[in-house]
């Protein structure tokens, strides 16, 4: 289907059902992740910020988890930072990076500035649509950028585009108006480098605020006139098969979820550990050493104690550490009370990360990694390469995306929370989104 005819005119009915009960998954496991976040320290600044820096305009949509009236692009900024600083979300393989951090938070503003949660036009079938046609145009332009770009850029550079899609949609843009929305985005989307945030973690994080903010922007930009395009990564022709099975492969469905609030990188060497300490019987007191073997992107995070939220999430050995100590990882892990946790520092120490080339060779598509522990005792247990939970050929169950909501919304109130989980998984087409999204703008 041409991207320009999806964008319009893509109806529920002609989404296929797994592709749909993906949408809700992808529309708990974010409002989760985003409860979470909103906890943290860079979310009460990036809230702050919007509310003194965006918050007088005629159009206003409220913030996630906070509920004070900011612009669109404001509201986009802020729900995407703070999903970004909780590094639990959804992603992509071949994008090395997320689409729903940026898709929901845009679309939630667009419909909230534009009234549609005040009407009885905007159903659940609605906001499930709109989420399945961000990520199909996400993932594309993001696997596009990494085809024809050199550098390796952050999630913001191309879900940036998904964003001023929503709002051609949204706003009811005509085709070349789409296209210049497009464009701009495209043109003005973080093209930031991932690898530097990754090196030295700050709350620069993945660029996806400042992606939906160019994005959101975009598109009212477009409907006021202005022009950019065209969006190469969408129009130039070394990407055209890039978007040929646009409307006929749905590539929400393959989507992983993360376990953790960690880089994913770090997830395959936990789940490795795991696997270990389930048939290895070894305690923490009995471990001597412990190696990992993997690909260089995820040697490359290193097993410095962190300092700080951001630098423990970018971080391989002390989410492992955590693992080893907790057999969890969770939010009070990588705060600031987790991060002065002498025993898991102690075990850190005994953490030794190296790169298998044959392992690299696999990345991005696929990602392992190998543990081996051994004990003060002499004995070694070592590991088969194993993968992370919830890749599409290993996905987490709906039951487990559900505990895991309900792990990162213990600060809800019950019924609000078990309202949001309710409207994701089991609400009917036609219920009205309204409903979940007073719970999800009420301050956490």
């Amino acid at each position: 289907m041409n991207p320009l005819e999806f964008i319009h005119d893509l109806q529920l009915s002609d989404i296929p059902a797994s592709a749909v009960h993906q949408a809700r998954r992808c529309l708990l496991d974010i409002a989760g992740v985003a409860a979470s976040g909103r906890k943290t320290h860079l979310s009460r600044i990036v809230h702050d910020f919007a509310f003194r820096q965006m918050g007088s305009t005629e159009k206003t949509a409220r913030l996630l988890f906070d509920g004070r009236r900011v612009s669109p692009a404001g509201a986009a900024y802020a729900g995407a930072s703070t999903i970004d600083a909780f590094d639990a979300h959804d992603g992509h393989a071949l994008t090395k990076g997320h689409a729903g951090v940026a898709v929901l938070p845009a679309i939630l503003a667009f419909a909230d500035a534009e009234g549609l949660f005040a009407t009885d036009h905007f159903s659940s079938g609605d906001l499930l649509t709109a989420i399945v046609v961000g990520y199909e145009i996400a993932t594309r332009a993001g696997i596009a950028l990494h085809a024809t770009a050199h550098d390796y850029h952050t999630s913001g550079a191309w879900n940036a585009l998904a964003c001023a899609a929503l709002g051609a949609r949204f706003l009811k843009l005509d085709q070349m108006q789409t296209r210049h929305a497009i464009g701009t985005a495209e043109y003005h989307g973080p093209r930031s480098q991932m690898m530097r945030c990754i090196e030295h973690p700050t709350m620069l994080k993945d660029g996806s605020g400042w992606g939906a903010f160019a994005g959101v922007s975009a598109a009212y930009l477009a409907r006021d006139g202005f022009t950019g395009a065209p969006a190469i990564t969408m129009d130039g022709k070394d990407t055209e098969n890039v978007w040929s099975d646009l409307g006929s492969r749905w590539r929400i469905e393959e989507q992983y979820f993360k376990l953790y609030p960690v880089c994913r990188w770090a997830q395959p060497a936990i789940e490795a550990a795991a696997t270990l300490l389930e048939t290895s019987l070894v305690m923490p007191a009995d471990i001597e050493s412990v190696e990992v073997s993997t690909f260089a992107h995820a040697v490359s995070l290193g097993t410095a104690l962190p300092q700080t939220t951001e630098e423990a999430q970018y971080a391989l050995g002390f989410p492992l550490a955590v693992y080893l100590l907790h057999r969890s990882i969770n939010a009070t892990h990588i705060d600031k009370d987790g991060l002065g946790d002498e025993a898991v520092a102690s075990m850190l120490k005994r953490i030794r990360l190296k790169e298998d080339p044959a392992i690299s060779a696999l990345f991005p598509a696929q990602r392992f990694a190998r543990v081996c522990i051994q004990t003060k005792s002499g004995h070694v247990h070592q590991s088969e390469l194993v993968t992370a939970k919830g890749d599409p050929d290993c996905p987490l169950s709906d039951a487990a995306l559900i505990a895991k909501f309900n792990r990162y919304t213990t600060h809800l109130e019950t019924d609000r929370a078990r309202s949001i989980a309710d409207f994701a998984m089991v609400s009917g087409e036609a219920s009205k989104p309204a409903n979940i999204y007073a719970h999800l703008v009420l301050e956490a």
